[in-house]
């Protein structure tokens, strides 16, 4: 797999090592050594999740305020824009976002680290998301930000509007957000 470092530090694009062929293709989409060796994390994924939207679907701006969960993610089908937001208030990066296009065809991966809220913009009808986690989800600590504040400015990539849950609905601003202090962030230990 070959890395590339984002303006937002921690969080790899990932881009694995395709074969393909008449047949088709085949690429190792995860492997706990390799991912250790290569980005110096050393956590265990605990969770995988699995989701199916329409074009024109914006989840997010997703995060847990207490066991804060580290994701790798991915598009196995479709496309979508993904969209990474710096919500640890000591960082330099504090409010800012990143993001990317991750498609069935690019087959590229995102590791976002806890500290990060996430979402992302449907681009394709049909489109499967995969992503890992951290730690488990816990509904009692799940937070929301208002993906379309002002404040924060981020560019969706939208055909009209969006096709929102409730809760996205009613997302927090982010000037009102619960964020993370350091003493919140879980250690990614550097891979020995």
């Amino acid at each position: 797999m070959q890395l590339e470092t984002t303006p937002l530090s921690g969080v790899l694009l990932i881009k694995p090592r395709v074969f393909g062929d008449h047949r088709g293709f085949f690429y190792e989409s995860f492997n706990q050594r390799v991912f250790q060796e290569q980005t110096g994390v050393d956590t265990p994924f605990v969770q995988d999740n699995h989701s199916r939207s329409s074009r024109g679907v914006l989840r997010g701006l997703h995060y847990q305020i207490r066991q804060p969960q580290g994701k790798l993610v991915r598009v196995v089908r479709g496309a979508v824009l993904d969209v990474v937001l710096d919500i640890r208030r000591t960082s330099p990066t504090f409010g800012q976002w990143f993001s990317s296009v991750l498609s069935e065809t690019n087959r590229q991966q995102v590791w976002i680290p806890p500290g990060f809220a996430h979402g992302f913009s449907v681009l394709e009808d049909g489109t499967e998301f995969l992503y890992k986690t951290t730690d488990y989800w816990a509904a009692e600590h799940e937070r929301c930000i208002l993906w379309n504040d002002p404040a924060l400015g981020i560019d969706w990539q939208l055909q009209g509007n969006p096709i929102l849950s409730e809760k996205d609905q009613r997302g927090t601003p982010f000037a009102a957000a619960d964020v993370f202090e350091q003493h919140d962030l879980p250690s990614m230990k550097a891979a020995p």
